[in-house]
């Protein structure tokens, strides 16, 4: 097949598929290669090891697939609905989790369709689908597509469809026919996403310290979260999505009609107070199938006590007392203990004083010391 009718069918294919966004680029080494190189020098991925395990990886394409000649990246939006501001006792879900499946399995299944339909097309060509897992710099190649620019947040953002979009490839050994790479950037003087960015994550437009990312702290981040930056996580139970929410041009932001999407009952804004009454199993039971079990149950209960404390609910003190005294994970006791010292009743002080003769691990018994002196600081007054 020539390389003009390949290009074609599989542009109509990508299309058929539920893709709103194709773009076709060579297989070339990126051309940020050497920024992301710096970037993890730095310590900017945190403790995302498998980053810099595969540094090399991210240098050709070709690392991916053997004899690798050619890009196609793919944009699919998920954009469904505005968001629900949350009530007291829940927490914010980011856009992209609020369906019924991991965005993984929904588009790995697509890719998958689209190699078989590639391969009746032209049996001869060899073909990879990854999506996000693979040591791929997808913006770069996207741009490289024609798909898009990559804003100050570090987003992929589209003219036409702002930046609530996933990004796919299909990397082939085969010549296609090739789209201009996106030159412009059309952000302008505009730095909306860096002035509302809580934890100030960019320490320059268009990089980001993963450190501070609230995303990264929610979902990536093991163990406790710097209480430094808590108070900034806010509301934020599972990702945050503040810069692309002032981003103006999400305004342009193209529905979704995939229904795996559209968000389930309570996952635009979810009720935090039940996750501390699922065992192991049960919060696999509810979860598993979703993006919410990455952060797993010990990792959801840490930010659901964070963003109770942030909240300063007293609705919320009972379940914390409980997690303080029971919860087996030592960085979820520490997150009550903190979450208490926030909210700082008579009640707080008098738990927190019982569980400091009864804990024994160090970290726990300091969170516990440090909301108990932030509770009599309160009280002392000016």
């Amino acid at each position: 097949m020539q390389v003009e009718q390949l290009t074609q069918s599989l542009r109509a294919a990508v299309k058929t598929a539920g893709f709103q966004l194709v773009g076709c680029c060579p297989a070339v080494s990126p051309p940020h290669y050497q920024q992301f190189c710096q970037w993890l020098d730095q310590g900017m991925a945190g403790s995302m090891d498998y980053l810099p395990k595969r540094r090399e990886a991210y240098s050709h394409p070709r690392h991916v697939l053997d004899g690798a000649k050619s890009v196609v990246m793919l944009g699919m939006s998920y954009f469904s609905q505005d968001r629900n501001a949350p009530a007291t006792t829940q927490g914010n879900v980011a856009r992209y989790a609020w369906g019924e499946m991991d965005y993984h399995d929904l588009i790995h299944r697509k890719l998958k369709s689209l190699l078989q339909d590639l391969k009746q097309l032209s049996p001869d060509v060899n073909a990879r689908g990854v999506v996000d897992t693979a040591p791929l710099l997808e913006r770069d190649f996207a741009r490289l597509a024609g798909l898009g620019w990559v804003g100050k947040n570090t987003m992929l953002i589209n003219k036409r469809m702002g930046s609530y979009f996933l990004l796919a490839a299909i990397i082939v050994d085969c010549e296609l026919e090739y789209d201009s790479a996106h030159q412009a950037n059309h952000c302008g003087t505009c730095t909306r996403c860096l002035d509302a960015c809580p934890t100030d994550a960019f320490y320059e437009p268009g990089k980001l310290d993963a450190n501070r990312c609230i995303s990264y702290l929610t979902i990536e981040q093991k163990g406790a979260i710097d209480p430094s930056l808590r108070s900034g996580v806010g509301q934020w139970w599972f990702g945050c999505d503040v810069c692309q929410e002032v981003c103006p041009w999400n305004r342009h932001s193209v529905p979704t009609a995939e229904e795996s999407f559209f968000p389930l009952p309570g996952h635009n804004a979810l009720d935090l107070l039940p996750l501390f009454s699922l065992n192991d199993d049960q919060f696999r039971a509810r979860f598993r199938k979703t993006p919410m079990w990455r952060s797993r149950r010990s990792g959801a209960l840490r930010n659901a006590a964070i963003v109770l404390g942030n909240q300063k609910s007293n609705v919320a003190v009972p379940v914390l007392v409980s997690a303080l005294g029971q919860e087996e994970d030592p960085v979820v006791r520490g997150a009550a203990a903190w979450a208490l010292g926030q909210i700082a009743d008579e009640a707080c002080e008098r738990h927190l004083a019982a569980a400091s003769c009864l804990e024994v691990d160090q970290s726990v018994i300091s969170e516990i010391e440090n909301a108990r002196a932030r509770i009599a600081a309160d009280n002392a007054g000016p």
